[in-house]
């Protein structure tokens, strides 16, 4: 156990903001069970506070109807900067590569399965669905992917946390649906997924699977007690995955998928970016040094960049 002074105490917790969500609160009790485990604390030595986000709040619409960058965060944000709460736990896939001032992303935990899950209560897997067949999904990424490999399939908007979704199949809006295998397994929900889509079929996206811990960058207390739980390969691999995003300026508006692994010494990136209606992809790849996980992913969004011409992210029609 590190030696911390003024560690929280039931007296004095330390506040965690999270969304609301199943998943989201699943998320900041592991987060709490990790760092009771690393300092010896009690439960009560913490707090989990729910905080409303706009992307929560409108599911009526398109994310890229409400707005682009931080849909998911800003108010949770607002909270750490204003000192409602400690530290905020993110699904990092919803997180911009930018933080506000006075703000920092630095802590993540072991990263979780990173594939896509295939559901539908009819059909086994994506080959299986019929022609004409109905798909929702809210991710502009999973959308342009199936319109590439599926132009045939109708695609609706399917918004909401993973048990609504799986009620929306239910009442028969849509044929079959796409979750992450992560939230899936972390809400004990595996079997749902009637198939794992591997990630040579179906890049995921950026740091899907990863939880990430924000703070304030002046809050030395925490900045160690979250290096304590920091899971260090998984940095490297977001660090090469968001540098390939921010690079792109990746938004909700801008299908992008990307992958780092790691094996030994050596980081290899695979990354894709599609235009926003599915009828074109590009592609490519990246390895080099674990200590150049940022830079590979700068270089592979270049290259990619300059392959596409200047109105590859526009909406047609």
């Amino acid at each position: 156990m590190r030696m911390i002074q003024n560690l929280p105490s039931p007296a004095e917790p330390l506040k965690i903001g999270t969304r609301g969500s199943p998943l989201a609160l699943w998320q900041a009790h592991e987060v709490r069970r990790c760092l009771m485990g690393a300092f010896e604390l009690p439960e009560a030595a913490f707090e989990i506070c729910v905080i409303k986000v706009l992307g929560d709040q409108i599911l009526d619409k398109a994310l890229k109807e409400i707005g682009g960058k931080g849909l998911f965060t800003r108010e949770i944000e607002e909270a750490l900067l204003d000192g409602s709460i400690d530290i905020a736990v993110h699904s990092m896939k919803d997180m911009p590569t930018v933080q506000p001032e006075g703000l920092i992303l630095e802590c993540y935990l072991p990263r979780e399965d990173v594939r896509d899950a295939f559901v539908s209560p009819h059909f086994k897997g994506l080959s299986d669905l019929p022609q004409g067949a109905v798909v929702g999904s809210s991710s502009l990424r999973r959308r342009a992917q199936l319109a590439l490999k599926r132009p045939d399939l109708k695609l609706v908007e399917f918004r909401g946390n993973v048990q609504t979704r799986m009620k929306k199949l239910e009442d028969g809006v849509a044929e079959a649906t796409f979750l992450a295998m992560a939230g899936l397994n972390r809400l004990g929900m595996a079997h749902v997924a009637r198939s794992a889509i591997g990630t040579d079929e179906m890049l995921p996206a950026v740091a899907q699977g990863a939880i990430g811990v924000e703070r304030r960058l002046d809050d030395s207390r925490v900045h160690a007690m979250l290096d304590a739980i920091h899971d260090g390969p998984t940095g490297v691999r977001l660090a090469a995955e968001r540098g390939f995003l921010a690079r792109l300026d990746g938004s909700c508006e801008t299908p992008i998928a990307g992958l780092a692994v790691i094996e030994g010494a050596t980081l290899h990136l695979r990354g894709e970016i599609l235009r926003p209606d599915g009828s074109e992809a590009i592609s490519g790849d990246r390895q080099g040094s674990v200590a150049d996980a940022k830079a590979l992913g700068i270089s592979l969004a270049e290259e990619l960049l300059g392959q596409a011409p200047a109105d590859f992210f526009s909406w047609k029609g």
